[in-house]
Formats: C-alpha cells, sequence, structure tokens
C-alpha cells in the first residue's frame, strides 16, 4: 500500500473547518474526496509545498477512501503516471497530499460553496464516472 495515513497542514486544517461550516458536510474524509478530485481535474501538476510543523488533520487511508479506497490510489498513481512521475510508495504519498492541498485551496477560496451540492458543482463528476464510482 502506498499511503496508509493522510494529513492535512494546519492551513488545510482551517480551510477544512470552513468548508465544514459552509457546506454542512460533517466528515472530514468527505470533505477530503471532494478536494482530491478537484485538484486531479486540473490539467497541471500541483506545485511542490514544504510541509513543515505539525499536521493538523490526520486520518487513515481507509477512512479517507471508504469503500472506494482502491480507486483513489488507481486515481493518484494513474496521475503520477500522465505526469511522468514515480509511482513508488513516496511519490505517490507526496504526490496525493500535493492535490488534496490544492484542492482544498479550491474549494475553501470558492465563495459560491455554501451547501453539500455547491461543492459537487465544482468537483469534477466525469472524473468519476470514468472509474465507474
Amino acid at each position: 500500500m502506498s499511503i496508509e495515513r493522510v494529513r492535512t497542514s494546519p492551513q488545510g486544517k482551517e480551510q477544512l473547518s470552513r468548508l465544514k461550516r459552509n457546506t454542512g458536510i460533517e466528515h472530514w474524509n468527505v470533505l477530503c474526496r471532494w478536494a482530491f478530485c478537484t485538484s486531479l481535474a486540473e490539467k497541471t501538476v500541483p506545485p511542490a509545498i514544504d510541509f513543515k510543523g505539525d499536521d493538523a488533520v490526520e486520518m487513515t487511508w481507509k477512512v479517507f477512501g471508504g469503500e472506494c479506497q482502491e480507486i483513489y490510489l488507481a486515481l493518484i498513481k494513474e496521475r503520477c503516471k500522465q505526469d511522468n512521475l514515480s509511482i513508488d510508495d513516496k511519490s505517490v504519498a507526496e504526490q496525493f497530499r500535493l492535490h488534496l492541498h490544492r484542492g482544498l485551496g479550491y474549494l475553501a477560496s470558492d465563495a459560491s460553496i455554501k451547501a453539500p451540492y455547491d461543492a459537487g458543482r465544482r468537483s469534477p463528476r466525469g472524473l468519476l464516472e470514468k472509474v465507474g464510482a
């Protein structure tokens, strides 16, 4: 398994808190899934971030992915291949975290997201349909 724990920075926690407050979505893992998929929809590689300091939100990969954890892992590995990056465990975990944080930034900065269905409009529905989710 490439990813065992999902961690956010303190800024990621603030963004999750804002999204939770604005949308009423109660669970961090659901918001993280939306953020991850939102970032995957972008054609560019997420910018490198130096994750210094303490992690603010932490969950297991199983909690993050739920019944679809294998699909999410396949998605990040496929994205690494598309971006000509290694699919070793370290690279996959790093790219996942970068995509998660980029997606959180996109969603948290979108003032139009005020309800759960708004986050869904921002997320790439077609991406999940392609993998059968």
